[in-house]
């Protein structure tokens, strides 16, 4: 103990006798304002970014266009040792750089920011900057379901870049115990000069309760140009935990430093937390959990995925007001989507958008660009609290293990996800047909996901699921199949648009009925710790989306209507029992016997009578409180001290 407090003591006086450091780099430079639009490349009219080509989803522009984006802009004055950077944080789909008739760089990743070094740029004075995006179709381009929008979807950025750099830096919880969490933080520094350099990385956290950490790494010369790996730890003593119940936050700094000079600081919040598989059952923060929530895309209409901050906090609140304490998406969320459900507490199931890609994983080239992708979607979510889980796929092959190429990408997506995140379990999201045997490929994963249609759509012939009384079953025997994975149904959900009887698929009555038999199977099945509806809000899809329904009505219909939400805002009877539903659900499966719940008096009555009993019969009532308050969790977020038990 008294090492433990020196110890502690030593970190505060080191954080709080930070040495002054030279004057650092300048401010980033959001370019918001003054952006035009063409597609000929002659004439130009104004326009927004972020934003799209067309909000409008005419099956005539689902095939895509080539657009051209300009803007001209003073270019800001640049501190000595640094230059500038171009940031965009996604272009759908293709994207072409120029700054002042230069090529800067090309980017054909859709879902993920990337960064161009403004090597053209001239400080203070007038700058030309175009970008060329191509969002056509194309046979080779990755299978999406849902619509093929173009454009600058979400900010540009100019941002500095010192001598060095730390990129995809993160700070995650590696573990909680003995009263202390250790840290983890990771990252590549990158020697951008043309000398060795012996930059220093420090990082500093502050807790909601003013309680500071942190530690610095020192990792020698780097090569001009040359780029490595850093990874440290560090303690936080008596954590302040996050979790949806108390979504505490550490105000973080990771400062990048270079013979006294700011090199990069990098700012972001830090949620102490820790997402385990024990015995087939999602743990958070050591308690197993029982999750509800709905899944989104970033799509709004007449804006589609360029996402105003209005729209992330319309989105937040809708999912609050469900009562959803996770949500799930097929790519890396916006970057501010995610700030916000770090501060409001909803667990975010974070997916590569590798999508029904088995046709295009059959070369080596392919899979590379695969976990590509993976791997930014991974390093961008790595550091967000509420994201719980890296899945590297949806809805692959039903039988993986007779798929060596399918097969040799996912055993690749799972080792990579471990190394880039190793603080959280890695996932994949499965097709559900009954009939298919136990798949080792999947099986090598500690947590699943379950995309159910059971009651919604048909199947294949052998392996149908038109009837939902199938669901049930299916859940037991995927818990026979893999016991010792976590599985949460991470897909289910019916279209709606019309009125009429609950037996008629389509209607209102319909979904409504649907969402609350699947939330009831789901319930009473084993080992599963969640259940996400397919989606809070409708959003635009493929034309000819027929929804499974197969009513000549609305072939033509380029509107995904699933949702718990119209397109155009309107909340379907469906909402109401989910909303009520998932209020009667615990978070956590413990919490009849937890006394923080609140949600169990009986409990509360028990666990006070079971001290005073044992006071009666043992006369031994100081052990016995002690024994109590090790097992139970102290209101505030204090750590919670359970047995130990193996986690995969």
């Amino acid at each position: 103990m008294i090492r433990r407090l020196v110890l502690a003591l030593a970190v505060l006086l080191a954080v709080a006798a930070e040495p002054a450091l030279a004057a650092g780099p300048p401010a980033p430079v959001t370019l918001a304002e003054g952006w035009e639009l063409s597609f000929d490349h002659s004439s130009w009219d104004p326009t927004t970014v972020p934003g799209v080509f067309d909000a409008a989803t005419e099956p005539d522009a689902f095939g895509g266009r080539v657009g051209w984006y300009r803007l001209t802009f003073d270019g800001p004055e640049a501190t000595d040792g640094y230059e500038w950077a171009l940031r965009f944080e996604t272009v759908r789909r293709i994207a072409e750089v120029t700054l002042n008739g230069v090529p800067l760089g090309r980017n054909t990743e859709p879902y993920l920011p990337f960064e161009l070094d403004a090597t053209s740029l001239r400080p203070g004075e007038e700058n030309v900057l175009e970008v060329r995006v191509d969002n056509r179709k194309h046979a080779d381009i990755p299978r999406e379901g849902w619509w093929n929008w173009g454009g600058i979807t979400r900010p540009v950025t100019l941002v500095p870049k010192g001598r060095v750099e730390f990129l995809d830096a993160a700070v995650m919880t590696q573990r909680i115990g003995g009263g202390r969490a250790t840290m983890l933080v990771d990252g590549w520094l990158r020697n951008r000069s043309s000398e060795p350099l012996a930059p220093t990385v420090s990082v500093a956290l502050e807790g909601p309760d003013g309680s500071r950490a942190g530690a610095e790494e020192s990792p020698g010369k780097l090569a001009p140009g040359e780029r490595r790996r850093v990874s440290f730890e560090f303690a936080v003593e008596n954590p302040r935990l996050w979790a949806p119940d108390h979504p505490e936050l550490y105000e973080t700094r990771i400062d990048t430093t270079l013979d006294g000079r700011l090199e990069q600081r990098d700012e972001m919040r830090t949620g102490i937390r820790t997402v385990r598989v024990v015995d087939g059952l999602l743990e958070l923060n050591d308690r197993p959990v029982d999750l509800r929530g709905a899944s989104i895309h970033e799509d709004v209409k007449g804006r589609g995925p360029a996402l105003t901050d209005d729209d992330v906090d319309a989105i937040v609140a809708d999912l609050e007001a469900l009562g959803a304490n996770v949500t799930r998406a097929h790519y890396l969320l916006d970057d501010r989507l995610l700030d916000r459900l770090d501060e409001v507490g909803i667990l975010v199931w974070n997916q590569a958008p590798i999508y029904h890609r088995d046709v295009l994983l059959d070369t080596a080239e392919q899979r590379t660009e695969a976990l590509s992708t993976l791997a930014g979607t991974v390093l961008g979510g790595r550091a967000h609290a509420a994201v719980m889980t890296h899945s590297v796929a949806n809805e692959l092959s039903t039988v993986p293990d007779q798929k060596p190429d399918v097969r040799t990408y996912v055993d690749a997506a799972r080792r990579l996800t471990r190394d880039l995140d190793p603080t959280l379990p890695p996932s994949i999201d499965t097709l559900s047909y009954p009939g298919y045997p136990r798949a080792e490929t999947y099986a090598r994963f500690p947590l699943l996901g379950i995309n159910s249609y059971f009651g919604w759509y048909r199947g294949k012939e052998d392996h149908p699921v038109d009837d939902i009384a199938d669901f049930g079953p299916y859940l037991r025997r995927m818990q026979r199949l893999y016991p010792d994975a976590a599985k949460v149904v991470t897909e289910f959900g019916a279209e709606a648009t019309l009125d009429g009887p609950a037996d008629r698929k389509q209607t209102l009555a319909f979904q409504a009925d649907y969402v609350e038999e699947s939330l009831r199977i789901i319930a009473e099945a084993p080992g599963v710790s969640g259940a996400i509806y397919w989606t809070l809000q409708e959003f635009a899809v493929k034309p000819l989306w027929d929804g499974g329904a197969d009513i000549e009505a609305i072939q033509t219909d380029s509107i995904h209507n699933k949702g718990l939400i119209s397109y155009d805002g309107e909340r379907k009877p469906a909402w109401d029992v989910a909303e009520r539903v998932f209020a009667a659900t615990p978070l956590y499966r413990d919490a009849a016997r937890s006394p923080t719940s609140g949600a169990d008096p009986l409990g509360w009555l028990l666990l006070a009578i079971t001290p005073l009993t044992i006071l009666a019969l043992l006369g031994l009532a100081g052990w016995a409180l002690r024994d109590i308050w090790r097992y139970t969790r102290p209101p505030g977020g204090e750590v919670v001290r359970l047995p130990a038990r193996r986690a995969a």
